[in-house]
Formats: C-alpha cells, structure tokens, sequence
C-alpha cells in the first residue's frame, strides 16, 4: 500500500509540474516554419514576444482570458488537492478515503476540461500552425488527473 500512495503521490507531483510548465510557457502553437510560437499569453516571432491580445483579434480576447483564467485554477486546485493528500495523510484514521483529495483533483480535471476545450475551438484550428509541447502537456494533465481523481476517490488508508 505504501508502494501505491508513493505511486499515485509521485504521478501528482509530476501532474503539478507539467500544468505549470503548460501554463507558464509560450508555446501551445508553433508555426510550420517554426518561427513563430503561440502560447496563451504571448505570441513569439523571432526571439521577440508580445502580448497574444494584439494577434487574437478583437472578438477573441474573452476567450483568452477565460483559457488563461481556467488554466490559473487548475493549478490552484491541483496545488490544494496535494496540500489536502498530505494533510490526510497524517490525520485519517485506518481504512478511510481520500474524498476532499479526489473532489479537488476532479475540479482541477473540470478547470483544465474547460480551458482545453475553450482553447482546441477558438484557436487551434489554424491552418498555419501546429499543436506544440504545452498544448500535449495540457492534455495529458487532463487525463492524469481525472485518473487521480478516482484514484483518490477509491484509495483507502492502510
């Protein structure tokens, strides 16, 4: 059992990791030359970035800002559900389930589900670029953690 709590500790913690490196970074779109990486905050050309408002187009924007506000939360709440695992770590009782851990790794699941899809619809349709690191990096965290969040949700403290 202490195998799989280190287990299922160490794929969150990589969890975290890869959803701020997704969030943070600027490349979610790269161009088919290469010269030009789109993130969602900056769009760089040439070792040169400005702000992704001014290349979004003006109906686009709350989009964006929706994208940027969603990604934020979801590290919010993967950060909380990893602060609430080591807390009940240390204060659940034998044979008791990690549900306030699973509730939050589910809502980050919701956050990066909305964020991802808000993305893929308004912005990754383009014919000039394709789907770079962060944008993959995003995904895979939105099938981790929906996979943490049953995990969390089964798991029973031995």
């Amino acid at each position: 059992m202490l195998v799989m709590l280190a287990a299922v500790f160490t794929v969150h913690v990589a969890t975290t990791v890869m959803l701020f490196v997704a969030t943070i970074s600027n490349v979610w779109l790269k161009s088919n030359t290469g010269a030009t990486s789109q993130g969602i905050w900056m769009q760089c050309t040439g070792g040169s970035c400005e702000s992704i408002f001014g290349h979004i187009g003006q109906g686009n924007d709350a989009s964006m800002r929706a994208v940027e506000a969603f990604m934020i939360l979801s590290i919010i709440f993967c950060c909380f559900a990893l602060i609430a695992f080591i807390a009940q770590l240390f204060t659940l009782g034998k044979g008791c389930r990690f549900y306030i851990t699973g509730a939050l790794m589910l809502f980050c699941w919701l956050c990066i589900l909305i964020a991802v899809s808000i993305y893929t619809a308004r912005f990754a349709n383009t014919v000039a670029f394709y789907h770079a690191y962060c944008f993959i990096l995003t995904w895979i965290c939105f099938c981790l953690s929906f996979i943490l969040g049953i995990l969390y949700m089964v798991l029973r403290k031995k």
